[in-house]
């Protein structure tokens, strides 16, 4: 038998990471799992840092935007009855990701991917295929458009 008692969510809060979101409630509902919604604040690029914009400004205007971006996905799982916990934090993705993984025992997690071509997968990485490759546990990765399992 399985067992799932903490689904990580990763979200970008972009469309493949709101299609995980529903696969984690889904599992989560089954299996009266705890989910974990976790945002990774990335760092200020270095040709930012010469903006007139001072950093500290940047960098608490991006973590307003993610608390405005938690709210909105709280309706996804306002009707079950499983806790949830919202989680921001600062960091390089993947990282916080694994960390966040160890420290928290986490059974799966359950992110969106974003389906890049091969050259700005070459250009970029992609924090799912890093999260893939690092994680203490399985890896469930949702596109968007998906295959539905999960029907409203």
């Amino acid at each position: 038998m399985i067992e799932l008692n903490h689904i990580l969510v990763p979200t970008d809060f972009s469309k493949s990471g709101r299609a995980a979101l529903k696969y984690a409630v889904t599992l989560a509902d089954e299996f009266g799992s705890a989910v974990h919604l976790l945002h990774v604040v990335e760092p200020i690029p270095p040709g930012v840092l010469m903006s007139r914009i001072p950093v500290e400004e940047l960098r608490d205007g991006m973590k307003k935007n993610a608390e405005e971006q938690m709210a909105e996905v709280r309706g996804i799982w306002s009707e079950y009855n499983f806790p949830v916990t919202e989680v921001i934090k600062e960091g390089i993705p993947f990282v916080e990701i694994i960390k966040f993984a160890k420290d928290n025992d986490v059974d799966l997690i359950i992110m969106g991917t974003h389906g890049r071509g091969a050259i700005q997968h070459a250009l970029m990485g992609s924090v799912a295929e890093k999260t893939v490759r690092k994680a203490p546990c399985p890896v469930l990765t949702v596109r968007d458009p998906e295959h539905e399992f999960v029907h409203p």
